[in-house]
């Protein structure tokens, strides 16, 4: 097989259709060579080495050396230097480039090929000792710390005890004496920590940076990313090796970052950062704050802009990010560097943006004539969409403004302050919310960044490592926050005289970069005319429809402002928790006889009735499915003794009564127990008196306001034929009394959730009794799988994390297992019943992939929580584009 790909000279072995072998980096690099752009040649290692090389104990496949040395033969011709060579020495690059970015989760190394010797050579040809000697200190700093797996700390003291001395602000003004102090002084290090000396063999070098950058990919940080994003760990990562340019050779000499669209918000206009006398990990690490490419990308800076400084080049930009753009046909992030004054283009990738930004870039870009509408339609995913639905803060909130930094990644979040990851993460599981404070985020932090709310960085730009990943994330970040000073020692940051100590309440706007002392309540986002004509699209494109789980008024409002067709599953026992019924259904539950239960019940009625009144007027016209009662009994009683003296109190009976029946309705295992269909077998009255309830209210409303609805009553945990039919015969004679007593004539609908495994497997026979199958897949899943959702927490994130479960089963379902199940049930339900109504109720009804799986069975619904429908929405197109 073919394992090394050229690029260079104007024309390249790859091309961007090549990303599963190349990766993205890698790709882009043959395309933007073979559109004639001014790319450093260079070569790309595939991932199927990658592949190789964990598959056989990190060996190299046979040939790969002389693959190698082939390709960088064509890098030296090309270039006319050559690798190794003392007088005219050739500097490579190693990157990593997997096929989806990963901004800053595996390694790179810069100027490889540098010793005691080349460093001459390059001081010599480029006439700056100061240049040769800063590319050689970075270059020991940066193979220190990938390939040797060094403390960098002492690097970074170094340079802050040389800098200290100069009275210097920043490394490029150190001399080049200091700088061969700094080298001597790092190599001394690496023999005291390692025990070797610095290689000084260039070959050596290069193949200790390919095994660094393949051993990156799993890294503790990438498999974080990767967990977090949902990114195969099979799929690998490519290396390219490319030739060094210099964006550190002088004052005619810069390194950069622009995108081609805002990414924060999403309006179109160039936008970016730059650093002169610099190199590229600068700009993206965030240790030195960078300068903006253009007016439009200051913020209110009053830096000098890359505009002002090199107009010429920066046409030159220009006219090269709008024919990228116009090429991929999506935003574009572009690293760039400039020596002496000769701009060359280092990557593309399409870039990393917010929510909202990937939104109104879509629509744009169909406006614009550059996509289609089913384009656009992939080009969101639905997790995006959901942290669009981010809270924002409240305008008429007080708030106690400390700071400004950088608005990175908008969107606004409270927590207590924390300044290290691995506390951010333990905190997080303990419940708390906090808020990460760093100098710069790295790699290492990812865990970190996840367990946060939101990010507040000191240093570093709108490109920095933090704000690309929390935009990538959907959390609110402010970077670059230059009037906050951290003491990691002392735990606490200061702001002018204030303190700030961990633990305190922290919040940031990531709009506005405003940092606020406390916290600032918020409010939900409002959607704008970008995301309603996308989503118009969306239902456009779909055939499932959305419904929503919920059992209030004000949850069926939201759930239809969201885009909601119907309730999917209205749970009635949530209902009974209000302070004002407890008690009446405290009393039915602890009666002695039926009378007594029905004159509880008939305290509950009116209430149930005006429940459902409000609910079906907020769904006006849309169907609302109501389960009946389903948990046992004894989950709305107390539990403590006062709490049941009080209870006995109020119901003016004795403390050893209620005591007796409580300890009486105890299971050992309740889910399993008297709940569900079972309750309404033993006790038909708290049934009745729901359908009554649900007939009543739909009656009344359309007698007297007019409506048209179908009402939908669904019987929960039925796993017996006979237990339906016995349930669906009283459900049919008390809706046929309510209709007669009021003089109405409506239609109804009966079906079951399908949540017992030996409901799916009797589904031909229960299908001609049903209406409709609505799968309860929360239970399905436990009882299929034996797992208790409540406990299982404490070993399922073990599980997934040992890839025995790539997905928690409750989140996303189990398609392999409970899918099966749900297959059977569907095929042999639609045969004995062809017009079935079939839905999703459980939690993975919000889940894309879940979704996915629904639409290919023929489902016609999900229900999901109201604040994930337009989610659901949004993978229900997807599902419907998709060529399976």
């Amino acid at each position: 097989m073919k394992q090394v790909y050229y690029f260079g000279d104007k024309a390249a072995e790859g091309n961007s259709g090549m990303k599963n072998l190349l990766g993205g980096k890698g790709a882009n690099l043959h395309e933007m060579t073979n559109l004639k752009l001014n790319v450093p040649p260079g070569f790309t290692i595939s991932t199927e080495v990658c592949t190789h090389y964990y598959q056989k104990e990190k060996s190299y496949p046979q040939g790969l050396e002389a693959d190698v040395k082939t390709a960088l033969a064509r890098v030296e011709k090309s270039v006319g230097a050559k690798f190794g060579d003392v007088t005219n020495p050739l500097l490579v690059s190693v990157r990593s480039g997997a096929r989806v970015s990963m901004p800053g989760m595996m390694d790179t190394i810069l100027n490889l090929g540098l010793n005691d010797e080349t460093v001459d050579g390059l001081a010599k040809n480029s006439g700056d000792e100061r240049f040769a000697f800063d590319a050689y200190r970075r270059f020991i700093q940066m193979y220190s710390d990938v390939v040797l797996g060094l403390n960098t700390h002492f690097f970074e003291s170094t340079l802050e005890t040389a800098r200290e001395k100069r009275n210097a602000k920043a490394d490029y003004e150190l001399p080049a004496s200091d700088l061969k102090e700094i080298v001597r002084e790092f190599k001394q290090y690496v023999v005291r920590e390692s025990g070797k000396a610095f290689p000084m063999n260039h070959t050596e070098q290069l193949w200790g940076a390919i095994g660094a950058v393949f051993s990156s990919w799993m890294s503790a940080r990438a498999v974080s990313y990767r967990r977090i994003n949902k990114i195969p760990e099979e799929w690998g990562t490519a290396v390219n090796v490319q030739a060094m340019v210099f964006g550190n050779m002088g004052v005619d000499s810069a390194t950069g970052v622009a995108f081609t669209r805002d990414p924060g918000n999403g309006e179109r206009r160039f936008f970016g950062e730059y650093l002169e006398n610099a190199q590229g990990e600068d700009v993206v690490a965030g240790i030195r704050t960078p300068k903006p490419i253009n007016r439009e990308s200051a913020n209110g800076s009053p830096a000098q802009t890359m505009e002002q400084q090199f107009p010429d080049t920066y046409r030159e930009l220009v006219q090269l990010y709008q024919l990228l753009e116009k090429h991929y046909r999506d935003m574009q992030d572009i690293e760039f560097t400039m020596q002496k004054g000769r701009l060359y283009l280092l990557q593309t990738r399409n870039g990393k943006r917010t929510p909202s930004a990937s939104v109104r870039i879509a629509v744009d870009m169909v406006r614009e004539g550059l996509i289609t509408a089913e384009e656009a339609i992939g080009r969101v995913s639905p997790l995006q969409l959901e942290q669009m639905l981010h809270p924002r803060l409240d305008p008429k909130a007080p708030k106690s403004v400390i700071a400004k930094g950088l608005p990175a990644s908008p969107g606004a979040a409270s927590g207590e302050v924390v300044f290290s990851s691995e506390e951010a993460e333990a905190l997080k599981k303990s419940g708390k919310q906090v808020m990460l404070v760093r100098h710069e985020t790295s790699p290492e932090d990812i865990a970190g960044m996840d367990a946060a709310q939101g990010i507040l960085t000191a240093l570093g730009g709108m490109t920095s490592h933090a704000a690309v990943v929390a935009r990538g994330m959907g959390k609110p970040c402010v970077a670059g926050c230059g009037a906050i000073s951290i003491d990691y020692k002392k735990q606490e940051f200061t702001v002018d005289k204030l303190t700030v100590k961990r633990g305190e309440l922290l919040t940031i706007d990531g709009s506005t970069g405003e940092v606020i002392l406390g916290h600032v309540p918020t409010i939900n986002s409002q959607v704008d005319q970008y995301f309603s004509e996308f989503m118009n699209w969306v239902d456009d494109h779909r055939k499932l429809g959305v419904h929503a789980n919920a059992e209030t008024p004000n949850d069926v409002k939201v759930a239809r402002q969201f885009g909601a067709t119907g309730v999917g599953l209205c749970r009635t026992e949530h209902m009974f928790f209000d302070e004002a019924r407890i008690l009446a259904v405290r009393e039915m539950i602890l009666a002695d006889t039926r009378p007594q239960r029905e004159a509880a019940l008939a305290k509950i009625f009116p209430m149930q009735k005006d429940d459902f009144v409000a609910i079906f007027k907020e769904m006006k016209g849309f169907p609302v499915t109501i389960r009946l009662l389903d948990p046992p009994l004894h989950e709305f009683l107390p539990h403590t003794d006062p709490e049941l003296e009080e209870l006995a109190r109020q119901l003016n009976t004795s403390f050893e009564a209620v005591s007796t029946r409580v300890k009486t309705l105890k299971e050992f295992n309740p889910m399993l127990g008297h709940r569900g269909c079972r309750l309404g077998i033993s006790y038909p009255e708290i049934y009745r008196m729901q359908v009554n309830a649900i007939m009543e209210a739909a009656c009344f409303l359309v007698k007297e306001k007019d409506f048209k609805l179908e009402p939908e009553i669904m019987v929960p945990l039925i796993g017996v034929l006979q237990e339906f039919a016995t349930l669906k015969n009283e459900i049919v004679e008390v809706c046929h009394q309510v209709m007669e007593k009021n003089k109405v004539k409506l239609n109804y609908k009966i079906g079951t959730m399908i949540e017992i495994p030996r409901a799916a497997l009797i589904a031909d026979k229960l299908a001609p009794l049903c209406d409709f199958f609505s799968f309860g897949t929360n239970d399905l899943t436990q009882m299929t799988m034996g797992l208790s959702r409540d406990d299982s927490g404490s070993f399922l994130p073990r599980y997934i994390e040992r890839g025995i479960l790539k997905q928690d089963p409750f989140v996303s379902l189990d398609q392999e297992g409970v899918g099966e199940l749900i297959r059977i049930a569907v095929e042999k339900g639609r045969s004995t019943n062809p017009k079935l109504k079939i839905g999703i109720c459980g939690e993975q009804g919000g889940d894309p992939a879940t979704i996915e799986f629904c639409h290919r069975l023929g489902f016609n619904y999900v229900s999901c929580s109201p604040f994930r429908v337009p989610v659901a929405r949004l993978a229900a197109a997807q599902a419907t584009l998709k060529t399976y």
